[in-house]
C-alpha cells in the first residue's frame, strides 16, 4: 500500500509516492538527527562557560520542541538513553536552577553518552583483523 506524502524540501515542493515502511525509516532518520544535534547542541552550551541562563534556556526550548515534533518510537539502548537524558534535563529546566552548578554534571552525562555510542559499534568478524598463525599457540 502506498501513500502519497508531501515534502518540502529546499523550498521545492515534491510529490513522491512512498511507502509507509520508507516513510516510517524517513521519520526514524529524521528523530535520530534531531537527537544527534541536540546533544552537540548541549554540550557546546555546557562547555562554553559565557552561554548565560536565557540563552541556554531559549536554545534548549527550541531544540526539544523540534525534537517533540520529529518523535517516533526508536530501539536502540543509546538512544532510549538519550531521550530520557533530555526528558530529566526539561524537568530539571522546569524548576529554578544555577547553569553552572548543572554544567559538570550534565557535560559528565554526556560523555557517558558518548562513551556508550562509541562502545556499541557492530563490526562483522571477516572485517576483524586476525593473526595468519593463530591456531599455532
Amino acid at each position: 500500500m502506498s501513500k502519497w506524502i508531501k515534502f518540502n524540501f529546499f523550498d521545492i515542493i515534491i510529490f513522491m509516492k512512498y511507502s509507509p515502511k520508507q516513510i516510517e525509516r524517513y521519520k526514524r532518520q529524521k528523530y535520530i538527527s534531531s537527537l544527534d544535534k541536540m546533544t552537540k547542541n548541549l554540550f557546546k552550551m555546557f562547555r562554553n562557560s559565557s552561554v548565560t541562563q536565557e540563552e541556554f534556556l531559549t536554545k534548549f526550548q527550541e531544540l526539544k520542541e523540534n525534537l517533540d515534533k520529529n518523535y517516533t518510537t526508536l530501539y536502540s539502548e543509546y538512544y532510549e538513553q538519550v531521550h530520557s537524558y533530555i526528558e530529566n534535563l526539561y524537568k530539571e529546566c522546569q524548576n529554578e536552577f544555577d547553569l553552572d552548578d548543572i554544567r559538570e554534571i550534565n557535560m559528565t552525562h554526556l560523555n557517558r553518552l558518548q562513551k556508550l555510542k562509541n562502545s556499541t559499534t557492530y563490526r562483522k568478524d571477516k572485517h576483524k583483523h586476525h593473526h595468519k598463525n593463530q591456531d599455532w599457540g
